[in-house]
């Protein structure tokens, strides 16, 4: 019987072996088709690129700024009185000193008038008190009160003097009168607002710019300025101060311009548009947008490596720090080098590694070196 058993196990024992080595056969041949395939197993990715080369970028900032006059003042009286007089209209021109509104001084020029001859009398007594204190006539005690009683008196006629150009107001300095807010008999007390009066020519342009412009802003150099009520003009300052201190929450920096103003086209609180031309950098890597990819990790581009000669090369993705943006473009400032072929189209899709083929239409490094570097944007809120 056991004879019996052993013959029938030898078949199922060979079907047995025959299974487990088909699938062997059958698992070693998926296993080298599908898990031992190498990245440039699969057809290369088509991309564009760009060659980095150094060149010089002349860098124009651009700020949103306003105008400020250089002297503006709300003209008021330093003391109470009723109008007399108006000597000015809305919009004049005054030159400095100009007596612009007499207030009622009748008053304090009579008091003015008794002091003055009290301080002539006082004159006079101190005069004969020297004369006579000169010969032992008068004793030294009323010669120093004669002279106590004319300073005193003196000191009155300066007293009522003050006064009396306080009924006075004078135009502190040359400017353009604004709109009239007295009338002629109008009682004023101190502070009450008179008119503005404003210094046209020159005016100051204030502006913003980043912190990081700080190192190359000079005093004296050139703003271009250009406002929308004069379409079409540009008016050129000159920086002539820059805040000694950064804004902590902005952290911008105030740029100050002097703007000439002879025809007074342009006006104090207008909203302007500034353009601060930076000496050129020199040896910069600009790069299109697009070629800058950007992640929680920070920005990085895609390099072709190991390009061959009909553009066949692999993608390696490098972590780079870009600076300033100018229009479609942007300065790379660590990260890519002279030379590095950078892709600028179908990046998004490669794995690491990846084989790519260079696409023939991609931009060349004379065309990128011929692009014009346009304006970079300055918030100067």
């Amino acid at each position: 019987m056991s004879t019996a058993v052993t013959r029938n196990a030898k078949p199922i024992a060979i079907s047995v072996i025959g299974l487990v080595v088909v699938f062997g056969l059958l698992y070693t041949w998926r296993t080298t088709r599908y898990g031992s395939a190498e990245p440039h197993a699969f057809p290369p990715m088509p991309v564009s690129t760009i060659r980095a080369e150094p060149r010089s970028v002349a860098e124009e900032l651009q700020a949103v700024g306003s105008l400020q006059a250089v002297r503006e003042v709300l003209l008021a009286p330093d003391t109470s009185g009723r109008v007399t007089a108006i000597n000015f209209e809305a919009g004049q021109t005054v030159k400095e000193g100009t007596v612009l509104v007499q207030l009622y001084d009748a008053p304090e020029q009579a008091d003015l008038a008794a002091a003055a001859a009290k301080a002539d009398f006082a004159q006079l007594q101190l005069k004969r008190s020297q004369t006579l204190a000169s010969t032992g006539a008068e004793p030294r005690e009323l010669l120093e009160q004669r002279k106590a009683e004319a300073a005193q008196a003196v000191a009155a006629v300066q007293q009522l003097d003050a006064r009396i150009q306080q009924k006075t107001i004078r135009a502190p300095f040359s400017g353009q009168i604004g709109i009239r807010r007295i009338n002629p008999g109008q009682y004023l007390t101190a502070g009450d607002a008179i008119a503005t009066l404003t210094q046209l020519d020159p005016l100051y342009v204030n502006f913003t710019l980043p912190q990081q412009d700080l190192p190359r802003l000079t005093s004296g150099a050139t703003v271009q300025v250009t406002v929308d009520a004069a379409p079409g003009q540009v008016f050129s300052a000159k920086v002539s101060t820059i805040e000694p201190r950064i804004d902590g929450e902005t952290r911008n920096v105030v740029v100050q311009a002097l703007l000439p103003n002879a025809v007074r086209m342009l006006k104090s609180g207008m909203y302007v548009t500034t353009r601060l031309t930076l000496p050129a950098t020199t040896n910069a890597i600009v790069l299109p947008l697009t070629a800058i990819q950007t992640s929680a990790s920070g920005d990085s581009v895609v390099l072709v490596q190991e390009a061959n000669a009909e553009g066949l090369g692999k993608a390696v993705a490098v972590p780079v720090i870009t600076g300033r943006r100018l229009g479609e473009d942007v300065l790379v400032t660590q990260g890519v080098k002279s030379g590095d072929t950078v892709v600028t189209a179908g990046q998004n899709r490669l794995p690491p590694g990846a084989a790519v083929k260079i696409s023939t239409d991609a931009p060349s490094a004379a065309a990128a070196r011929a692009a014009p570097a346009v304006s970079s944007a300055a918030s100067a809120q």
